[in-house]
């Protein structure tokens, strides 16, 4: 395993500031950034086009909290939920990468860009509701700031499905994003995407298709699997990489909700490019370089950065 810590450097505690963040109507609404270290807000504004139901839901009996750090009694109950629902499929980090991802705070700087890392457990009186983690990567390529956030994974207990408090787990990773570009001295109202993995659709897997129509409900897009062939580094321990001569790279698709640009149909390939980039310099900080070889040469059968790339609906 890499650990890439000794090259990293570490953002300042950001003041007490605020900025302005447009609201659905057009107004503005102020956004905290010193309680963004803390605070996980309800802020309606931050809501897909396609997720008003969140605005239904009862949240006022809700304990949400960032986990910060792997010694605190509610790692344990976030991590252990993950890790047996994503663990044996070979789709979730070990505890030692979240526990270094848990130390970026409030952003770790290593080359052009800044991570953070959240994992956020929600709670209704002690019982476990839903847990979500997701790491922000702020960087000035393509010569602009911005923001790519990483939605890694999201799990919600059975009896909460459905009532709209998943609008609110794709829109927090949104605060998170702020906050980094803020820590990375950015402006943080600069361009925030928000980006899933997914697996391709297929009738043989329904629940496959029943994500995929969850995220497509929200205004989330994807990319032309034809254009962008997507590539997931090998997250198998790297001694069964080893023994099987090679790692093995698996084909994803990428859903994305680009904030405020949600109506776009098309991305051009320099944008596309970004995005993976991000999303590979956030796994080379934990997966070994020859391990990340492969899915990094992949970059070079994108589209050239000029092309114009349809997005399609998540489902198709």
């Amino acid at each position: 395993m890499r650990n890439s810590t000794d090259s990293f450097h570490y953002a300042q505690e950001t003041p007490e500031a605020s900025i302005e963040i447009p609201n659905k109507e057009g107004h503005s609404e102020s956004f905290e950034t010193n309680m963004a270290l803390t605070a996980v807000e309800f802020i309606p504004a931050d809501l897909a086009p396609g997720d008003g139901k969140a605005l239904e839901l009862g949240c006022r009996d809700f304990d949400v909290v960032r986990v910060r750090s792997i010694h605190e009694p509610v790692f344990v109950m976030a991590y252990e939920r993950l890790w047996d629902e994503f663990g044996p499929q070979h789709e979730m980090e070990t505890r030692e990468i979240v526990a270094q991802r848990l130390a970026w705070h409030p952003a770790a700087g290593i080359g052009n860009c800044w991570l953070r890392y959240e994992l956020i457990l929600v709670r209704r009186q002690g019982q476990f509701v839903a847990v979500r983690d997701h790491t922000a990567v702020a960087t000035c390529g393509r010569g602009a700031p911005h923001a790519v956030v990483h939605l890694s994974h999201v799990l919600v207990e059975p009896a909460w499905r459905r009532t709209g408090l998943a609008g609110w787990l794709r829109a927090w990773p949104i605060q998170t994003a702020r906050t980094c570009l803020a820590a990375a001295g950015f402006p943080a109202v600069s361009p925030i995407t928000l980006v899933a993995e997914m697996e391709h659709p297929d009738p043989q897997f329904p629940n496959r298709l029943v994500r995929l129509a969850a995220y497509e409900k929200a205004g989330f897009k994807k990319m032309d699997p034809a254009s962008v062939k997507y590539y997931q580094p090998d997250f198998r321990p790297p001694q069964q990489i080893d023994a099987s001569d090679r790692p093995r790279p698996l084909p994803f698709g990428l859903v994305l909700r680009r904030v405020g640009r949600e109506e776009k149909e098309y991305i051009q390939g320099a944008e596309v490019r970004e995005i993976v980039k991000c999303l590979y310099r956030m796994y080379g900080t934990g997966f070994r370089e020859q391990d990340m070889a492969a899915v990094w040469q992949s970059l070079q059968d994108y589209p050239d950065d000029q092309s114009n790339l349809p997005l399609l609906a998540p489902t198709q």
